[in-house]
């Protein structure tokens, strides 16, 4: 990976062993086995995407507040979502719930372009900021309701929501091009599981994945929503 795409371009030694060690016992214990996802997992900076005062917890295996009732999410849910997006080379991918913007800084060392959104204006933000500084320079994030896309940059082969959402919205799975898989995490308050949806021409193909717990996913067609059931 070149320094422009990795994100491991100033302060790369920094926390170096304890990236090692999250991608040995969080990830490949755990069943991650897509060498490109375990290299970038190794090479983005976590740390630079959560506040100073928590740097040192930030290759634990947990989610951590980022702010506005906001998490980033642990370390394996981003690898799992991601391992099952599958995300190529020459991807244009989308990202809905951004928050710190680490999600979308791994998906911009796999594919080729990314988008992101962020319903938090400040989050949106500070997530543009590190981005820049970790010179990923192929996400474009923006701060609106994205909980139904984006649909004037669709379609998309990867879209990645990273909130918990009661059921998954139609017009995110419109957005998919022919071949694009969507990954979602569906269901109540307290359990969800990923869901994963595969685009295979005017046909669609879901599965459910793995259990998580993700923050809801907010907007029109997030939690409290009325959209109906893709």
């Amino acid at each position: 990976m070149d320094e422009r795409r990795d994100g491991s371009g100033s302060g790369g030694g920094t926390f170096a062993e304890e990236r090692r060690t999250m991608v040995t016992e969080q990830l490949m214990a755990r069943g991650i086995a897509d060498p490109r996802l375990l290299a970038v997992m190794e090479a983005i900076e976590r740390h630079r995407f959560i506040e100073p005062a928590l740097a040192s917890a930030a290759y634990e295996d947990r989610p951590l507040p980022i702010g506005y009732g906001q998490t980033i999410s642990q370390p394996y849910m981003v690898a799992r979502a991601t391992e099952l997006a599958a995300p190529a080379p020459g991807d244009r991918a989308l990202e809905v719930g951004a928050g710190s913007g680490y999600q979308a800084a791994v998906l911009a060392a796999l594919c080729d372009e990314v988008f992101a959104v962020e319903i938090v204006p400040q989050l949106a933000d500070r997530a543009r900021r590190v981005l820049a500084e970790s010179n990923l320079r192929n996400v474009t994030l923006e701060a609106f309701d994205g909980s139904g896309g984006w649909p004037a940059h669709a379609p998309y082969d990867v879209i990645i929501v990273s909130a918990g959402a009661p059921r998954i919205p139609t017009l995110l799975v419109g957005e998919l091009a022919d071949g694009g898989r969507l990954v979602i995490p569906v269901g109540g308050p307290h359990e969800q599981e990923l869901a994963l949806v595969k685009r295979v021409g005017d046909d669609y193909q879901t599965s459910f994945e793995t259990r998580c717990r993700y923050v809801d996913l907010r907007g029109r067609f997030g939690v409290g929503g009325g959209a109906p059931a893709a």
